[in-house]
C-alpha cells in the first residue's frame, strides 16, 4: 500500500513539472489555441454558460459563473484526461506572462465526471466538466484556452476549446442597421456601438483600446482590433463609414431534426439501419441565392443534443451517420464546398467537405453526428480565404436574424497582458433600424 501511494504521488509530481513546463514554454502550433479536435475518436464538444446550452462561452471575472465542457470519447475503454487553462492575447496568441499570474491553485487538474453510453450502436465514453473551480481558477480576465491532454501526454492536446472571461468594467450600447452609405445595401449589417468607461483611467484609447465584433460567435469572420472613430469624455464611438464593421447578413440556417430515429421528421428523407450504424438521407437541398427572404427561427448555427427514446441526451443518444445532398448542374469553378456550422466547428477539413457527382449533379457529404437538432449551412472557401462565402447557395439579406457580439480589449501600457474589460450582446430581432 505503501509503495502504491508514493508511486502516485511520483507520477502526480511529473505530471505537474511537465504541465508547468509545457505552459511556460513557446507557443509552436497556432492550432493549440482555437477550437481544435486533434484526436479523430473525439466527438460533439461543446462548451457553453451553465445551465443554458445554447449561449455563448463567457463569464464574469469574480463571479459564480460557470462553463460547462462536454464530449466525447468514440471507444470502448475510457481514458483518464487532465485540463489546464492557458491565458491569450486579443489575438489568441499565448499571452506573455507566468502561470501563477493567470491561475490560482494547481495547473492542471483531472476530468472525472465520465459515463459510458447506454443501448447505442456506437459505443462511447461521454465527459463533463464544469468550471472553474477551487483547484484550478482564472485570476485575470482575456481571453482563455481550455487545453485538454491525456493523463499522461500533457504536450499533445485531443482537444482546444476558446472562453473568455470579462471584467464589465464599461457599458457598451450597440445598434444595428442596414448600411446606408456602402454598396450591397440589401445584403449587409452594420453594427455601431458606443463604449462608456467612466471610472477607469485610460489616457490614450485609441492606442490601447482593441474593439472585436463576432457574428454568431464565429472568430472566422470577426471584425478585428477597432479603432474608433470619435473618442472623448470617457466614451468611445465606432460609427464608421468604411467597411470595416459591415458583416454580410447571411440567410436563416439550414436545419433538421435527429432526435428519433424510429420516426422521420422535416427535412429527413429516410432513416436505415444498416448493421451496425442507422443512416439519416437528408432531403435534398435547395439552391436558396435568389430566392426572397423568408424569416424561421434557428440557432444561429449552433446544435442542441437531444434523444427522444431515452431520458439522459449525454449517453442515451446515438452516433448516426448524416447525408447531405446539394444539387447543382456543375461543380462550382474556383475553392471547394462545404458543410458549414457549429457541426464543424466553424472551420473547414475532409470530415465536412463536399464532394462533386456528376452523375446525380450534386454535392455530397457525409458526417457522423449525435442525435439532436441542428443547423447548418453550404459554404464555399477559396483558396486563401479563413471565412469561405454561404452566398453562392444560401443567399444573403440584411433582414436576417444574427446574435453580435462587441469585446473590447485594453492593454495597460504597464501590464504584459491584454485585459477584456467589457462585451456587449445584440441581436438583429430587437437591434435592427430600417
Amino acid at each position: 500500500m505503501y509503495t502504491f501511494k508514493m508511486n502516485k504521488i511520483f507520477a502526480f509530481f511529473i505530471l505537474f513539472i511537465s504541465t508547468s513546463f509545457f505552459l511556460s514554454g513557446s507557443a509552436d502550433d497556432p492550432l493549440q489555441y482555437s477550437n481544435t479536435i486533434f484526436d479523430k475518436r473525439i466527438k460533439t464538444v461543446q462548451l457553453y454558460r451553465e445551465e443554458w446550452n445554447l449561449s455563448y462561452p463567457v463569464i464574469r471575472l469574480n463571479s459564480t459563473d460557470k462553463l460547462v465542457l462536454h464530449f466525447d470519447l468514440i471507444d470502448d475503454h475510457p481514458e483518464t484526461f487532465n485540463y489546464t487553462f492557458i491565458h491569450c492575447n486579443k489575438d489568441w496568441e499565448k499571452s506573455d506572462i507566468f502561470t501563477n499570474d493567470y491561475l490560482e491553485g494547481f495547473t492542471f487538474d483531472e476530468i472525472t465526471d465520465d459515463k459510458p453510453s447506454f443501448n447505442t450502436t456506437v459505443n462511447y465514453f461521454h465527459y463533463k466538466l464544469i468550471f472553474p473551480g477551487d483547484r484550478l481558477k482564472p485570476l485575470l480576465s482575456g481571453n482563455y484556452i481550455i487545453y485538454v491532454y491525456a493523463y499522461d501526454n500533457p504536450d499533445k492536446p485531443v482537444l482546444t476549446r476558446r472562453f473568455i472571461i470579462t471584467e464589465d468594467a464599461a457599458k457598451i450600447d450597440i445598434s444595428i442597421h442596414r448600411p446606408q452609405l456602402s454598396t450591397g445595401g440589401d445584403e449587409n449589417q452594420q453594427v455601431d456601438f458606443t463604449v462608456n468607461f467612466p471610472g477607469l483611467d485610460i489616457t490614450d484609447p485609441y492606442r490601447n483600446i482593441y474593439s472585436f465584433i463576432l457574428q454568431n460567435g464565429r472568430w472566422n469572420n470577426a471584425k478585428r482590433n477597432l479603432k474608433p472613430d470619435v473618442t472623448g469624455n470617457n466614451e468611445l464611438k465606432y460609427n464608421t463609414l468604411s467597411d470595416k464593421n459591415i458583416f454580410k447578413g447571411g440567410n436563416e440556417y439550414r436545419y433538421f431534426d435527429i432526435k428519433s430515429i424510429r420516426h422521420s421528421r422535416e427535412f429527413i428523407k429516410s432513416i436505415d439501419f444498416r448493421s451496425p450504424n442507422y443512416h439519416v438521407l437528408l432531403t435534398s437541398s435547395d439552391n436558396r441565392e435568389f430566392k426572397p427572404y423568408f424569416y424561421w427561427q434557428d440557432f444561429n448555427g449552433k446544435y442542441y443534443i437531444a434523444v427522444q427514446e431515452g431520458r439522459d441526451p449525454d449517453v442515451d443518444a446515438d452516433y448516426v451517420y448524416v447525408y447531405f445532398t446539394l444539387p447543382s448542374q456543375n461543380d462550382i469553378d474556383e475553392g471547394k464546398m462545404y458543410v458549414s456550422g457549429a457541426l464543424a466547428d466553424w472551420s473547414f477539413s475532409d470530415y465536412n467537405l463536399m464532394i462533386f457527382n456528376p452523375i446525380q449533379g450534386q454535392f455530397e457529404c457525409t458526417m457522423m453526428l449525435k442525435q439532436g437538432w441542428y443547423n447548418y449551412e453550404y459554404v464555399n472557401l477559396k483558396k486563401g480565404d479563413l471565412e469561405g462565402s454561404a452566398s453562392k447557395f444560401e443567399g444573403s439579406h440584411y433582414e436576417t436574424e444574427n446574435d453580435y457580439h462587441v469585446l473590447v480589449y485594453y492593454r495597460d501600457p504597464h501590464e504584459r497582458y491584454d485585459r477584456l474589460i467589457a462585451t456587449g450582446n445584440a441581436n438583429t430581432l430587437n437591434r435592427l433600424i430600417y
